[in-house]
């Protein structure tokens, strides 16, 4: 009797997108553009922290929006009043984007009249943390809110991004949170993370923030 055949679904989904990716990742230096994936859970502020930072980064960036969404085109709208560049991904069910989607998007876009791209990703810890876009700075944002153990329950997510964003930080006062316990979990998943704490509502934070990513932008080698 011959063995059974097994295929791993799984697996070669991830490798295909890897292939992909490496292609929006030439194509970024190519037409030289910095890439920047933004995860979230739902309600974490990532829709009002873009807004702030184009807000505060686009006299001096050129910038365009890749809005994923199950559904609606709200956000994406929201984004096309500030004057950017504005494409909309509906997935109609699927909780993640993949390289596939961003490099489908890009091909929407002015890319040699950017600077920056911003990929507003699907709200959700889990599978979004699996699938590489090719981007610059992966980065997510955690609410103050949500609580300081995320990086206990969804360790992925806190392995594969570069920079932490903890937003809603003027709410701190009611909730119970502790800043140094979520360092501590962070950076024993991933040393090389860098923190920041921000509230798009009170602008605390979000000038620091914003320098930084200048500084990682200008220093993208094309």
């Amino acid at each position: 009797m011959k063995d059974i055949a097994y295929i791993d679904l799984k697996q070669c989904i991830l490798e295909d997108n890897e292939h992909l990716a490496d292609e929006v990742r030439t194509l970024a230096r190519e037409k030289k553009f910095f890439l920047w994936n933004i995860m979230s859970s739902p309600g974490a502020g990532k829709t009002t922290f873009i807004l702030d930072v184009i807000r505060r980064m686009k006299d001096t960036l050129r910038i365009g929006v890749i809005e994923g969404d199950i559904e609606s085109m709200v956000d994406a709208r929201k984004m096309q009043q500030m004057g950017v560049s504005t494409v909309q991904l509906r997935t109609g069910g699927d909780c993640h984007l993949d390289a596939a989607m961003i490099r489908k998007a890009l091909q929407a876009l002015p890319l040699d009249e950017l600077d920056l791209v911003i990929i507003e990703n699907i709200g959700n810890l889990v599978c979004p943390a699996e699938f590489d876009l090719g981007a610059d700075l992966p980065s997510m944002l955690l609410s103050v809110p949500e609580g300081d153990d995320k990086a206990l329950k969804y360790p992925l997510m806190f392995s594969v991004v570069k920079a932490l964003i903890v937003t809603k930080t003027d709410a701190v006062s009611l909730f119970d949170f502790d800043f140094e316990a979520l360092h501590d979990n962070a950076r024993r998943l991933n040393d090389k993370l860098d923190i920041f704490h921000v509230s798009a509502k009170t602008g605390d934070g979000m000038e620091s923030f914003c320098t930084w990513l200048q500084g990682k932008i200008e220093n993208k080698k094309y």
